[in-house]
């Protein structure tokens, strides 16, 4: 941090208030790199600047030129604003909120005729207060199993949409035939869902009892495959469907969430209780940058956006601010201090610290390596790198290219900025490829002031650097670029700077093996594109490939021909009922290629 961003941010601290808000991390391009929230402002942020620092909290700062911060009336307004701000700018420190998942859960629907299934991300459900919810099921698979198992003992609806005729499930007992009405036991029905709901509630019994009658129906009859295929439905359930009840003498239904953290990592261990028992549960470990009480705080509520339900109650460490907790979520939210519940949070935050110190190791080791590859690039370049877009193409047979780009934000990938272009017909080289899909990306970037990266990567030599150094410089911008040179082997063996200077690669060097990455996630990515639309299905994309093709005419292709296989065998006198001649012969061109 060179003396004058000291003195501009010291003189901004002096005017920073000691009210509650959220603070904005800005970087040397003025963009927002992390946000956070303070019961008292200023001093949090003094503290980014006045205490010594290591690890990942070092990095941030390093990165920080200007701050900004907005006051509000209470810390819950604060936390309230800094998710919001989060969302918005979707800053690169704040890592922890971008990661977590939602978990499945099992659904069974308050329909007249009900179906199960399994589903996830229930803010998007639209009756998801009438249907019955159990879960999270930290383990997929076990929710199929279960899904299935009851499937097959219980006659629920299996399809979507009743239809006019019996189907196989009918046939084989699996369903009541519900598009015969008239014909349903409404009793039976509800006993039914009485039991389904018993079983998921943890009364295994119920279900298994069933599987043992029939498997020795099965035997008694000698139909010896049944009874084995009975066998194995009543394994899964004592073996994979089986949870762990908790000795706590209530019915609860709670999630816990207890955490450990050490050299800016933290491990967050999520127990699953519904009604007494261990439902499952799930370890995050995540790198973090500030206080670990607002990253713990911020993942909790992240867990919940992500669509997954909101138990009865949560559980937390004495650490968390529970108020603002209960506050956000308008739930009971507790920190127990002795019994059973105190005694579970405590072996919660006991297996916390086990899975991070099972994994410190090797995440250290990753990052330093890292770390060490982003060094040695900074020194080989002369300039410091942190975002990386790398480009590549891809073609059938010298033509209907399409373009790849990836982004590595220091030597990590971020996919969400991942981007592919579709070239003009007319390009028939990987120069001219490269040229449209540069121009249009950072045309886009000029126009819509996104934000640009540190260093563009192309795959080549000298001719592929100039032309990137070309179109950069007809934009009027100012990004550095290198091109990635394979030798006769056709790996990777130089970088050749924007000057058209050689820097070997030493092939043993963790610079190599980083670079080797870019290079292989983007042309893999390119290449995606055509085999997407090779594969079976993908006639829309196909079309969408062809030039002259808009979704008028796409519409009618799809409608008169509908398969890969009909249009190709068509010729360019029935073709031009939709297209001109032109187009009609170029489509047939490109759908011979695909299928070469």
């Amino acid at each position: 941090m060179s003396d004058d961003i000291k003195k501009h941010i010291k003189e901004k601290l002096a005017l920073v208030p000691e009210k509650p808000g959220s603070y904005q991390m800005k970087d040397k391009n003025g963009i927002i790199i992390y946000v956070g929230k303070a019961k008292n402002l200023k001093r949090r942020l003094t503290s980014y600047f006045s205490r010594t620092l290591t690890g990942k909290t070092l990095m941030l700062v390093n990165d920080i030129v200007d701050f900004e911060y907005i006051v509000t009336n209470s810390e819950l307004e604060s936390l309230i604003l800094e998710i919001t701000l989060i969302k918005k700018y979707d800053p690169k420190y704040n890592i922890l909120l971008k990661d977590d998942k939602s978990y499945p859960y099992i659904e069974l629907t308050d329909e007249i005729y009900p179906t199960l299934k399994v589903v996830r991300n229930l803010n998007r459900k639209k009756n998801k207060s009438k249907n019955k919810y159990f879960g999270p099921y930290p383990n997929v698979t076990a929710a199929r199993k279960t899904v299935d198992i009851i499937n097959r003992v219980y006659p629920l609806r299996k399809c979507n949409h009743l239809g006019k005729e019996l189907c196989l499930y009918y046939h084989i007992g699996e369903c009541l035939g519900y598009c015969k009405k008239d014909n349903i036991d409404k009793e039976k029905l509800d006993t039914m869902k009485q039991e389904i709901i018993s079983f998921l509630n943890g009364n295994k019994d119920i279900i298994a009892n069933r599987i043992k009658e029939d498997m020795n129906k099965a035997s008694e009859n000698l139909n010896f495959e049944k009874a084995l295929e009975l066998k194995n439905m009543l394994d899964d359930i004592n073996i994979t469907l089986t949870k762990q009840r908790i000795d706590l003498n209530h019915n609860y239904n709670f999630d816990l969430f207890g955490y450990y953290n050490d050299k800016n990592y933290l491990s967050i261990e999520v127990f699953f209780i519904r009604d007494g028992i261990l439902f499952g549960h799930h370890n995050s470990i995540f790198t973090y940058y500030g206080d670990v009480e607002d990253a713990v705080l911020e993942y909790i509520i992240k867990y919940y956006e992500k669509g997954n339900i909101i138990p009865k109650e949560i559980i937390v460490n004495e650490e968390i601010d529970f108020n603002i907790l209960t506050s956000y979520f308008n739930n009971h939210v507790f920190v127990p201090k002795k019994g059973d519940i105190k005694n579970l949070l405590n072996l919660a935050n006991s297996n916390a610290k086990t899975a991070l110190d099972d994994k410190i190791t090797r995440l250290k080791h990753d990052d330093d390596i890292r770390v060490e590859a982003l060094n040695d690039l900074e020194k080989a370049l002369g300039y410091s790198v942190h975002r990386i877009e790398a480009f590549d193409n891809s073609h059938l047979f010298g033509t209907f290219y399409v373009g790849g780009m990836v982004v590595f934000d220091d030597f990590l990938p971020n996919k969400n900025l991942y981007r592919k272009f579709k070239i003009s017909t007319d390009v028939k080289d990987d120069l001219a490829a490269m040229k449209e899909v540069l121009y249009r990306r950072y045309f886009k970037v000029l126009m819509e002031e996104v934000d640009k990266p540190d260093l563009i990567v192309v795959d080549g030599g000298e001719l592929q650097v100039n032309v990137a150094k070309e179109i950069i410089s007809s934009l009027g911008l100012n990004i550095h670029i290198i091109g990635l040179k394979k030798n006769d082997k056709h790996r990777t063996s130089s970088i050749i700077d924007e000057n058209l200077n050689v820097i070997d690669v030493d092939s043993r060097s963790n610079l190599f093996l980083f670079l080797t990455r870019i290079q292989d996630e983007v042309h893999n990515y390119a290449i995606s594109y055509h085999r997407n639309i090779k594969s079976k299905g993908m006639l829309s994309s196909v079309l969408d490939m062809v030039e002259g093709i808009g979704s008028v005419r796409k519409k009618e292709l799809l409608k008169k021909y509908g398969s890969l296989k009909k249009m190709k065998e068509a010729s360019v006198e029935e073709l031009e009922s939709i297209l001109s001649k032109p187009i009609a012969e170029n489509l047939l061109s490109y759908l011979k290629n695909i299928d070469s």
